[in-house]
């Protein structure tokens, strides 16, 4: 059984995808809770920083696609606005949120680790955008974290190669803040997100409004090009190959259509 688990401790929140028998990958369901638990946390005062991570030894393996319906484009329309409003949930709360990776972050699952604040993992972390792979774009605000963070140019090469990184090549590349031992990556997050929540919170919620108002376009007009382009690929012959060549494990055959 998936879920989104919710834990204090002090005035830290500490946010847990779980879903170990899929690598924590997202379903429909833990998309839609994760999101509600998110905009609940914005309104406690009490809590002053948020720690997300994985249950077990993963962070999110991407999306659980076994789970996600009808592949028509009206749904594939709103699972997209229902990933986007968890990501700026995440993204967008007035809080420190600190990101414990250890194991695969993947698709969805590495936008969900770029859109917190700081990522810390271990060299075993591994991080990739396989949505090439099976004919679409990224999506979850992928490419707008990744040119900012990493630049345009390694970018370009990480979405067109669908490659996975390591967490040291992540972290020399921007994308992991601290880079720790395995086992000492929930501690290491946990002491920086107790370290922020007793910080001066309002203080902290205003520079991270000015680092979101340092970049454009803002994340927001980048989402609403993902969906328009993020569903129409969902429906193109080549997406169709790619999700039965991920099925039948072996190599796409795509046709540029």
């Amino acid at each position: 059984m998936s879920s989104i688990d919710l834990e204090r401790r002090g005035a830290v929140a500490i946010v847990t995808l779980n879903n170990p028998a899929a690598r924590n990958a997202l379903d429909l369901d833990m998309r839609r809770a994760l999101l509600a638990a998110f905009r609940d946390l914005a309104e406690q005062d009490e809590v002053r920083a948020v720690l997300l991570t994985g249950a077990g030894e993963a962070f999110c393996s991407g999306a659980d696609v076994g789970k996600m319906g009808g592949r028509d484009l009206a749904g594939s329309r709103q699972r997209m606005k229902t990933m986007h409003a968890m990501i700026r949930a995440v993204h967008g709360l007035d809080k420190p949120v600190v990101a414990a990776v250890r194991g695969p972050a993947v698709g969805i699952g590495f936008s969900l680790a770029m859109a917190c604040d700081v990522v810390v993992a271990s060299a075993q972390a591994n991080f990739s955008q396989v949505f090439t792979k099976v004919g679409l774009a990224p999506d979850g605000g992928a490419i707008w974290f990744l040119a900012r963070q990493m630049g345009f140019s390694q970018a370009r090469e990480l979405v067109y190669s669908a490659r996975k990184l390591g967490g040291e090549e992540a972290h020399a590349l921007g994308l992991v803040t601290r880079l720790v031992e395995d086992a000492r990556v929930f501690d290491e997050a946990l002491a920086l997100a107790t370290q922020y929540a007793e910080g001066p919170g309002l203080a902290l919620a205003m520079a991270k409004q000015m680092f979101a108002a340092s970049v454009a376009p803002s994340l927001e007009q980048f989402l609403e090009t993902e969906l328009l382009i993020g569903p129409q690929l969902s429906q193109t012959e080549d997406h169709a190959e790619g999700r039965a060549a991920f099925g039948e494990k072996r190599k796409p055959k795509f046709v540029g259509r």
